[in-house]
């Protein structure tokens, strides 16, 4: 088969390497339908995460089971699956406690950082009972791999650790996919207002209409505009969806006292944590990994329409232009990129009961 492989900072390559297989028997196979790009995976391309050479990158799909081990009880071959950008051994402490991104049994986020992940035609994935969510016919699998991780990251790294409540003043800094999520997400707990910063216009037109209801540049003053806002007060919860020191500040200075800080991007640099300034305001500073416990409730409200989707997936691309796919996406400021689909042709061999997934160069879809 062919896949992304990772080969150091700076250089990966779509290229064959050997199919996956089951190595336990708790693992599937499963052929990958749709799968996308995330900002972590363009962090490990920069080197700010270490993963080793020689890995397929990817950690998002939706896809057909083909294989599955003998001890696999949830799914079975032919059936459709969401895969989890968590995968969960189910047994350990903190998979008992439904923090299933801290897995010590072998789970945690693995695909695509300490095994090979999911851009490729197929993926091998362990624990599957616990690392799978069955999807149901009507929905597509270009929405639902958002729920793979932006939507559930954004909810509950954002949203949850933020704590958002009735009537509270949301800032959200970074209006990429997660940060949209962040949006969305937090207009289930009836917040008083929104507001979205980011560097492009045309992200913060997005958050507009993923339920953002004010919205300032990074260079037009926001910290004012929460101030006007609040009557000098500050916001409750600020949300910092962007993984960069300078948004990380801002975030504590827009938050007002007794405020809650939620950390959700991804950083490769040392942030200051100004305590000489901040140990007076009663603030309470998370980040984290997403559990991706949330996964069931959320792909049940994509499935009811409670949930925006259509207008996140900007660019279509054939699974074989993941390269050309991943300049794009680096390039957001430019090509307008928020979250982009890649997509595996299913062809049925006339001499042979499989199917398999071919891929081509492919051009992007508006």
């Amino acid at each position: 088969m062919k896949a992304l492989v990772f080969h150091e900072p700076g250089r990966a390559a779509w290229e064959g390497v050997a199919d996956p297989d089951i190595q336990d028997s708790q693992d599937v196979v499963v052929r990958v339908e749709t799968t996308t790009v995330c900002g972590t995976d363009l962090h490990i391309l920069s080197g700010d995460v270490e993963i080793e050479p020689g890995t397929v990158l990817g950690h998002e799909a939706v896809g057909e089971v083909v294989e599955a081990g003998r001890d696999v009880r949830t799914v079975r071959p032919g059936d459709r699956v969401l895969i989890s950008c968590i995968t969960a051994c189910g047994r350990c402490r903190y998979c008992r406690e439904g923090s299933y991104g801290q897995c010590r049994g072998g789970g945690g986020w693995i695909l695509g950082h300490s095994i090979d992940g999911t851009q490729a035609e197929y993926v091998r994935v362990p624990f599957a009972d616990h690392s799978l969510h069955l999807l149901p016919g009507g929905i597509d699998s270009q929405d639902a791999v958002l729920f793979a991780d932006i939507y559930p990251t954004g909810y509950e790294v954002g949203v949850l650790n933020g704590q958002v409540r009735p009537g509270d003043t949301v800032v959200v800094v970074g209006a990429g996919p997660v940060g949209l999520a962040a949006i969305a997400t937090s207009r289930l707990y009836s917040p008083d207002r929104v507001v979205a910063v980011d560097l492009e216009r045309g992200r913060l037109e997005a958050a507009g209409r993923f339920g953002a209801d004010a919205w300032a540049l990074a260079s037009d003053k926001p910290e004012q505009l929460v101030e006007d806002l609040t009557d000098g007060l500050g916001a409750d919860v600020t949300i910092e969806a962007v993984g960069a020191p300078e948004t990380f500040e801002m975030c504590t200075r827009m938050v007002r006292p007794g405020g809650h800080v939620a950390n959700v991007g991804v950083h490769g640099k040392p942030v200051a944590l100004h305590l000489e300034d901040l140990w007076i305001r009663d603030l309470t500073i998370r980040m984290g990994l997403v559990d991706t416990s949330s996964t069931p409730m959320l792909l049940s409200m994509l499935a009811a329409g409670r949930l925006p989707t259509s207008s996140l997936v900007t660019h279509v691309f054939e699974l074989g232009a993941i390269e050309e796919a991943y300049e794009v996406f680096a390039s957001a400021a430019e090509t307008g990129a928020l979250k982009i689909a890649l997509k595996g042709e299913q062809i049925y061999r006339a001499d042979s009961s499989s199917l398999v997934t071919t891929a081509g160069t492919g051009v992007p879809l508006r």
